[in-house]
This record gives structure tokens, sequence and C-alpha cells, in this order.
């Protein structure tokens, strides 16, 4: 299951329509039923978590905190994948596309670290197979 948490007023992306991807992406590596969070926050929180977590004290784009547990409750949590939209914007401009496709391209990128896949190390080769089949609804 995908929780989606908005701690901004806006609200940052089609929520809908990334809870679909982030759940089809669950079935996918077979995690049927696994807990995830996709958290939008502003550039001060997610460099204080950027600071915090990989002392890097500047805002990023997405960060990841995997637990990857079976909690008391029974269920499985995967774990958080935090976005910045801001930035994300700016990256969308850059790139020449939306800050919806930007933010679901983060979403996945989020979700393979919280698979374990590491920058170098098969991750790029794995967002190259994930992104065409599940960016179609993202322009």
């Amino acid at each position: 299951m995908v929780t989606i948490i908005n701690q901004l007023k806006k609200k940052p992306a089609p929520t809908k329509k990334l809870k679909v991807m982030l759940e089809e992406l669950e079935r996918r590596y077979k995690l049927r039923g696994a807990e995830l969070s996709l958290i939008f926050v502003g550039p001060k929180t997610i460099q204080n978590l950027n600071k915090k977590y990989r002392r890097r004290n500047k805002p990023t784009d997405v960060l990841s905190f995997g637990l990857k547990e079976k909690a008391p409750d029974g269920k499985f949590y995967l774990g958080d994948i935090v976005i910045c939209p801001a930035i994300a914007q700016r990256q969308a401009r850059e790139k020449g596309h939306s800050v919806e496709r930007e933010i679901a391209i983060l979403s996945i990128h989020g979700f393979l670290h919280l698979l374990g896949f590491e920058h170098f190390q098969g991750l790029e080769e794995e967002e190259a197979k994930i992104r065409p089949l599940f960016l179609k609804d993202f322009r």
C-alpha cells in the first residue's frame, strides 16, 4: 500500500497517478502488500534531512529511507521516499518536460533505492528498463 503525504500548501503532482504507478512497481517486484510512503517536502526540510542523514548541507531532489522490515502489526514496511517538488520543478524545466514527469522519475529512482539498487551498481540499468514502462502516463 502506498501512502502519499503532502507537507506543502499546494498539491505538487497528480497523486492518484503516482500511487497507481508505485503500486504497479510493488507488484512488478513482488512486494504486494508492502507499505511505502511518498512524502512531498519543501527545500528547507529536504536540506535538513540531507544534512542529517547524508552529511550534505544542501537541498536535493529525492531521498530514500529504506526499512525493509516486518512490524509487530504484521505489515512489511519497505520505507519512505521524500521528494522536493521545488527542485523537481527546476530540473523539469532544464530537461524540457513537466514537473509531474520529473516527480514520477524521482519516485521510480527512490523506489529502486528502497529495493537496494545503488548508483553505478545496477540502478541506472534498472531505471533504463523500468522508465519506459511506467512513465507513459506522465508527459
